[in-house]
């Protein structure tokens, strides 16, 4: 990727009213912008060019928000901010727990989504040697693809993780035997620092300990740092893809 090139947007809203006005804003803030009315204008757009980030908002007519949202992360692992009304929470929280990196809601102050969309693209591109960038994480006997999203077990069985368990094991492997409080997890995992979204966590981890602990009740990777929040206390290792 240049990193000269200017960033690319895709902002999906139904609301002209709206998304042209901001269209605008974000293009002399140095974005190039490009716009759809509908989820379905905006798979067309992806077609024609892949943009480093969506804009999206939740409620569309026709496919909405959220299912276009887990197209753009599973599919495609693009950052995506959701645009969403106020009366929205629970979709919100919906959004988050299918892969959204963060949110605004509506009406908006434009210099806090220009703040928000450099975090989000700060975080993006996190991978510090892009020589590793396929390595695997190995750990006793685990075995976590990132590329692929594919967490293996030691007996080679393939388990099934959501994006949001994939994000939230990635930032326990990327810090192994540290304590990561909750607000450090949000920013890692969702992009929000805010104690609305705790439970979400805390939920994440039960689902993600029911997956890879062979006691969740008793975890021996993913243990509870009272009053601090997690750590993950295996060794980790990085290691190349293996050759079929």
């Amino acid at each position: 990727m240049d990193e000269t090139a200017p960033t690319r947007l895709l902002l999906v809203d139904d609301e002209a009213s709206l998304r042209e006005p901001l269209a605008e804003y974000l293009t002399r803030q140095g974005f190039v912008v490009r716009q759809a009315p509908s989820a379905a204008a905006a798979r067309s757009a992806l077609i024609d060019e892949v943009p480093d980030l969506v804009l999206l908002d939740i409620m569309m007519p026709g496919e909405d928000g959220l299912s276009l949202c887990r197209h753009l992360v599973e599919a495609r692992d693009l950052p995506v901010i959701f645009l969403t009304a106020k009366g929205e929470a629970t979709d919100r929280i919906v959004g988050l727990e299918i892969g959204a990196d963060d949110y605004v809601v509506k009406p908006f102050e434009p210099r806090e989504l220009v703040a928000r969309i450099r975090s989000v693209l700060r975080r993006a591109g996190r991978p510090a040697v892009p020589a590793e960038r396929d390595a695997h994480y190995l750990f006793e006997g685990w075995r976590l693809d990132p590329l692929k999203r594919k967490l293996t077990d030691p007996e080679g069985a393939v388990v099934p993780i959501s994006t949001a368990e994939f994000r939230l094991l990635r930032a326990f492997l990327d810090h192994p035997r540290q304590v990561l409080d909750r607000d450090k997890l949000l920013d890692m995992v969702q992009g929000r620092e805010a104690h609305l979204f705790d439970r979400a966590v805390d939920n994440q981890v039960s689902r993600l300990r029911r997956k890879i602990e062979e006691d969740s009740r008793s975890p021996h990777f993913i243990q509870t740092v009272r009053g601090g929040g997690y750590r993950f206390a295996a060794t980790v290792r990085r290691a190349a893809p293996e050759r079929n």
